[in-house]
């Protein structure tokens, strides 16, 4: 992120939109260039250099998933999606490609400024983590170089396998991850297919970190794609 006016690329074909995003952003601060087809997007990602590209997957020239790893081929960018496209299957795709975060029109632009300031927290690596190695959320709180867990400074016992799954979101903070790919880094790729193993150990973090499991502060659902890390 620059320390002058963060810089965003949206892709997006619908002009309406365009100027939505254009007015609203630019009203909090952010240099906003646009593109309305996926290959006019790519070079714009690549000549302006910007913090984050904000991509709409229904272009006329080519599908965004396509757009996301050309970008991903030369760049780590912060990528969100602002789609029609509601299903999960397009969602998993698309941050399965590289995406940081998945919204879906309509959306509220309250929503997507917090979504945008995650992704550009996460893109300069804080807050999640101190110096120290120490990661801090609410009452959460994790050294990662001692292996401590602690809530509210009462310490708490993580198996090896709930350790590895916590910090594997706490490395993602903010960013969603899909169910395929927490089980592959947890587990390993034979395990890519079995989220029975991943709801289990889901909930008794849960069990062991949440105020109330059933309505979690720290460890978020993105129904039918995975999991986040809210910081």
């Amino acid at each position: 992120m620059t320390q002058t006016n963060p810089i965003i690329v949206i892709i997006e074909d619908d002009p309406a939109i365009r100027l939505f995003l254009r007015t609203g952003l630019g009203a909090h601060g952010f240099k906003v260039f646009e593109a309305e087809r996926g290959q006019q997007g790519i070079i714009e990602a690549g000549v302006r250099k910007p913090d984050l590209v904000i991509l709409d997957l229904g272009l006329p020239d080519m599908d965004g998933v396509e757009v996301i790893k050309a970008i991903r081929a030369w760049s780590v960018m912060p990528i969100i999606i602002l789609s029609a496209r509601s299903a999960e299957q397009h969602k998993i795709d698309a941050l399965d490609a590289g995406a940081d975060d998945y919204l879906t029109k309509p959306f509220g632009l309250g929503e997507l400024l917090a979504r945008i300031r995650v992704a550009l927290r996460h893109a300069v690596g804080g807050p999640a983590q101190d110096e120290g190695g120490v990661f801090v959320t609410g009452a959460l709180k994790v050294d990662l170089l001692k292996r401590q867990v602690s809530i509210d400074g009462q310490d708490i016992h993580l198996t090896p396998i709930q350790y590895r799954l916590l910090t594997l979101l706490i490395k993602n903070a903010g960013k969603v991850l899909t169910h395929q790919y927490i089980l592959k880094e947890v587990w390993g790729p034979s395990y890519k297919d079995n989220s029975h193993y991943l709801r289990i150990y889901m909930s008794q973090l849960r069990q062991k970190l949440e105020i109330d499991p059933t309505q979690p502060q720290y460890l978020l659902t993105e129904s039918g794609i995975g999991y986040r890390l809210k910081v």
